[in-house]
């Protein structure tokens, strides 16, 4: 796979509207698998991606093969996200309203690797520096290296991410809930926040 092979494009109106059931369906694929394990389901994922619906300050991108939709990624202004995921900044006396927030990039195996995350970020970048944002910040689930779903290959993205500039805050850390694949109740996950001052 060439990434030529792959249009990607920013979403919006009727655009945007017509993905976002693709959209769902990539976020509860791919978000199943090791580390996140999150067994999603549409009703929760479609009220969540309306977010994006007529938001000036969000982001969706779409990743296109043959006009099947294979990836996304998305961003919105910090101060219009989830409390949580705000919260952890307040501590680093950094206006929210100077961080776009990144909050997922997801695609389907088989295009991983062909540098399709590079213009997932170059595009979010762009849209930081046009909505006056001086950093961008996203972040990651843990999970413990004893964890029994943990795969014997396990890799994180950390090398890609430092590669990009992004860097871990310590000691901030947003707490969420879902339900892991195979449990009945949902569970707080640690994320750890990465972020990145732009030039």
């Amino acid at each position: 796979m060439n990434v030529d092979e792959v249009e990607v494009r920013a979403l919006t109106g009727a655009a945007l509207e017509a993905a976002l059931d693709g959209v769902a369906a990539l976020r509860i694929a791919v978000f199943r698998d090791w580390p996140y394990l999150y067994d999603g389901n549409f009703d929760y994922e479609r009220e969540y991606l309306q977010t994006y619906r007529d938001n000036p300050g969000a982001l969706l991108i779409g990743a296109f093969h043959q006009d099947r939709l294979i990836g996304a990624s998305t961003s919105t202004l910090m101060e219009d996200h989830a409390a949580a995921f705000s919260a952890p900044f307040k501590a680093l006396n950094i206006p929210l309203n100077d961080i776009l927030y990144g909050a997922e990039s997801v695609l389907l195996p088989a295009y991983r690797g062909i540098g399709l995350g590079h213009r997932f970020i170059d595009l979010r970048e762009a849209h930081a520096h046009s909505m006056k944002r001086s950093y961008v910040a996203f972040c990651s689930v843990t999970r413990s290296e004893s964890h029994p779903m943990r795969p014997q290959n396990a890799r994180t993205n950390d090398a890609f991410w430092l590669g990009r500039g992004y860097a871990p805050l310590p000691g901030v850390i947003a707490e969420f809930s879902w339900r892991d694949m195979g449990d009945l109740d949902e569970t707080v996950k640690s994320l750890q926040f990465w972020m990145r001052k732009l030039i």
